[in-house]
């Protein structure tokens, strides 16, 4: 009879988790033993960094990516990443080594209660009750990572179940999409045909569910204004669409300030709606009626108006434009273009931005965690096509640079940008390392204001003062940082450099750091 290691091994090939993202400890030894030539390690120097490099994977790919850490420290290190994972609805089958079994019930060193420490902001936590039984565990963590919403799962695995034997898995399918009930989206359809002035709020559960498509076409049968939802985990509408008209703020009275003077608003594979500063006030102006498309059933539970339709986000599309007639109405004007921004010295954040966006290939993709300035960046590098935009969709610091090599992994055809704070790039910089190690040219771009420009703004709107501690940053020499990692680096402090520099790492075929030492101006949070 073969070992659980080996009905593993067959499982995972079916499934198509042949890539392991980890950082291995005693505890995991015993799985990655004789590790076949066609499974694929990727090694991250702190588990931070390994569940966001699978992240990214996870999402660039579209398919639930392998995890594997040591057990409860390296469990607790990965937290904040798995809380990410989570907010990014990024299918992960997680894994620890857990204890050897005939000496649990003596709490050995590094055995732990790893059940319980994953499962608030998993899907699923397990440990199987016996050895065999671990193959079936993993299979079924595969499919509920996968299930809409998707998001992480994980399993405890003590290190001594590998050699056990086990029953071979009887190959199976299982649906991962839910239709919406057709009544509630002809409801839906009647109130969008009724309105005389609809907008359209677009969020990343269109690009989770492959709807793209058929949210441009809903856009533009319903002739109607699109929004980007506040603070999107993925884009969900091109950016250079003539309807676009750019980001939500994440306050509630601005929120509802913007979408004024539409009778119905149509939002998207978002939440109703993700805020962040509190400003009181309406959801939305009165009499504006509110149609809620989402794949996530807590989602809908906590929205905080209007009518809300569960299931897929690309079914529930394809249904309205079914339902929803040719509208014989103006379209809107389009925005009009982003100025052409000044070239001076500091270094304005539109103008790096600008200088990026103009050398940046056609389908790159783009991940962005310099939280101060997205309002800026956001005006000049606009996404034109799906799976190319990730943001941390939990707030938390630390996804952009892991992710980045995570996408650059998935798509090695497409080239990977990384536009980042200062702070930020110091919460997981050992994806540097990784990055170098399995030849991910990933472009860093780290906008180095020496400070935490983004907490200043908001002391000022909560106007705490200016006396709060720790908000600057200086003496922090990030060059060197990437290239004791094993990244070539380079520093632009005026116009002239920056041109260079930019040329120089976007032509390079290893990961590559530009420093850029942008104005200390502290852009309004709303």
């Amino acid at each position: 009879m073969p070992t659980v290691r080996e009905v593993t091994v067959e499982l995972l090939r079916e499934l198509g988790m042949t890539t392991i993202f980890g950082n291995p400890g005693s505890t995991e030894l015993p799985m990655l033993k004789e590790l076949p030539g066609d499974f694929r390690y990727v090694m991250g120097l702190h588990e931070g960094a390994v569940v966001g490099m699978a992240d990214g994977y996870a999402q660039g790919t579209r398919q639930a990516a392998l995890v594997n850490l040591h057990t409860s420290a390296g469990l607790g290190n990965a937290m904040g990443a798995i809380v990410t994972a989570c907010h990014n609805r990024a299918p992960l089958v997680v894994t620890a080594g857990q204890q050897d079994r005939r000496h649990l019930a003596l709490e050995p060193m590094l055995s732990g209660r790893l059940v319980e420490l994953a499962r608030p902001y998993v899907k699923w936590s397990n440990e199987p009750a016996r050895a065999q039984d671990v193959p079936r565990t993993l299979s079924r963590a595969y499919h509920t990572a996968m299930q809409h919403p998707r998001g992480p799962v994980f399993v405890s695995i003590p290190m001594d179940d590998w050699d056990k034997e086990a029953s071979p898995l009887e190959s199976r399918a299982v649906s991962h999409r839910t239709a919406p009930d057709p009544e509630s989206l002809e409801a839906a359809a009647r109130t969008l045909r009724e309105s005389r002035n609809p907008a359209m709020v677009a969020g990343g559960g269109v690009d989770r569910c492959g709807a793209w498509k058929e949210a441009v076409l809903l856009a533009e049968r319903l002739r109607a204004p699109v929004w980007a939802a506040p603070v999107w985990p993925q884009a969900g509408f091109p950016q250079t669409h003539p309807l676009f008209r750019g980001h939500l703020p994440p306050a509630q009275a601005a929120i509802a300030q913007r979408l004024s003077g539409h009778d119905a608003v149509l939002v998207l594979g978002a939440p109703v709606f993700l805020y962040y500063p509190y400003v009181p006030g309406p959801v939305l102006e009165p009499g504006t009626a509110l149609v809620h498309i989402t794949e996530d059933p807590q989602e809908a539970a906590y929205a905080a108006a209007g009518t809300s339709v569960v299931g897929d986000v690309a079914l529930a599309a394809r249904g309205l434009l079914e339902l929803l007639p040719e509208i014989d109405r103006e379209l809107p004007d389009p925005s009009p273009e982003p100025p052409v921004p000044e070239a001076r010295t500091p270094l304005p954040v539109d103008y790096v931005a600008c200088e990026l966006a103009r050398r940046m290939p056609e389908d790159a993709i783009l991940t962005d965690e310099a939280s101060s300035h997205m309002g800026i960046t956001g005006r000049y590098l606009r996404t034109s096509r799906p799976g190319s935009y990730y943001v941390t969709g939990s707030g938390g610091l630390g996804f952009a640079m892991p992710a980045a090599v995570g996408l650059q992994l998935a798509s090695p055809e497409r080239r990977v940008v990384c536009v980042v704070g200062d702070g930020a790039s110091l919460y997981a910089p050992q994806a540097l390392w990784s990055a170098a190690r399995y030849g991910a040219p990933v472009l860093f771009v780290v906008l180095n204001n020496g400070q935490y420009a983004i907490l200043k703004a908001f002391s000022e709107f909560i106007e705490t003062g200016k006396n709060i501690p720790s908000l600057d940053l200086p003496h922090l020499d990030i060059p060197r940082i990437a290239e004791g990692f094993g990244c070539g680096a380079g520093t632009a402090e005026r116009p002239e450099e920056l041109g260079t520099e930019l040329d120089r790492a976007l032509s390079s075929d290893r990961p590559y750091l530009l420093n850029v030492m942008v104005d200390r101006r502290v852009e309004p949070l709303v």
